[in-house]
């Protein structure tokens, strides 16, 4: 065994080859991937009439000034974005927790009657639905239209999300449950005392997928909020990239620079896109770093036991 551990570890040609290439590659995907990034945050940060008329590669700021970012808090659209995105994140990802966390511990017992069944339709649901039409009707009727629930309710449960976490809850030895069943627990008390607090990794695994999904959740806000100052962060940057919408560039000035004339609005345009997609990034990598250790042990926890 000692002579096979020295031999895998040698530097021989064949290992030093293989590295350099491996991490050759994996710079090389490091920088393709990370390179976007800061293309955004120089821009975000550069003078907009050297920016606009720059071509090629963008690896440093040119110039500097914060004049963007004080025409994008300027306008109070994207002060109520934020306000309207944390409170749909906030409480749609606990609404999201709570039922899926319930549905997964329902699903996972050994006496539930008609689990297979149950399962069968869950299962259903992701891969058929009635259509857009019938979903909009569906969701007006039932008061989902042009209120903060439209962005929660409609979402509150990801199929996908609770057969991982049924399938994580089912790989626990099925003894620690007897043993608190012999202690007279009941079955939220088994849950919360003893299946939850084994289950951390993939909790924050499903935590996140739900974060990330609501923080950029953009459809069902277009389809079902009217009133523009229901609008989330998202559907915000969707009008600003997408729809060109000019209404943080409007006649006016920032910081001190006038925006009246057409080439400095457009400049200007260009520029506050590149600063709300900092501002609208910035929050969920904060809470990544944090969370990032859970992911490899929380999704083979989860695909341990089917």
């Amino acid at each position: 065994m000692e002579k096979k551990k020295n031999v895998i570890g040698k530097h021989t040609p064949e290992n030093v080859i293989f590295n350099i290439i491996n991490y050759g590659v994996l710079t090389l995907l490091t920088l393709l991937c990370l390179y976007p990034m800061l293309h955004v945050l120089f821009a975000s940060v550069s003078d907009p009439t050297t920016l606009i008329s720059h071509r090629g590669l963008l690896l440093k700021p040119l110039g500097f000034t914060l004049s963007g970012y004080q025409l994008v808090f300027k306008d109070n659209s994207l002060l109520i974005g934020f306000k309207n995105t944390f409170l749909y994140v906030g409480l749609g990802t606990l609404v999201n927790m709570l039922i899926t966390i319930m549905g997964a511990y329902a699903l996972s017992r050994r006496d539930m009657m008609l689990k297979n069944a149950a399962m069968i339709f869950i299962t259903i649901t992701m891969f058929f639905g009635g259509g857009l039409i019938p979903w909009f009707l569906m969701m007006r009727q039932i008061g989902c239209y042009n209120n903060m629930w439209a962005m929660i309710l409609p979402t509150a449960l990801n199929t996908w999300n609770m057969i991982i976490l049924r399938t994580g809850f089912q790989s626990f030895p099925y003894d620690l449950e007897e043993a608190a069943v012999i202690d007279g627990a009941s079955q939220a008390r088994i849950l919360i005392d003893v299946i939850l607090p084994l289950s951390k990794p993939v909790l924050a695994v499903i935590f996140l997928y739900y974060l990330v999904g609501n923080w950029n959740s953009w459809f069902n806000a277009m389809v079902l909020l009217k009133d523009r100052d229901r609008y989330p962060l998202q559907l915000l940057l969707k009008e600003i990239l997408v729809m060109n919408d000019s209404s943080m560039t409007s006649v006016g000035s920032a910081g001190g620079v006038s925006v009246n004339s057409v080439q400095g609005a457009t400049a200007y345009r260009e520029l506050v896109k590149y600063c709300v997609t900092v501002i609208v990034t910035l929050p969920i990598l904060c809470v990544y770093p944090f969370l990032q250790k859970y992911f490899v042990k929380g999704v083979f926890v989860g695909s341990i036991k089917g």
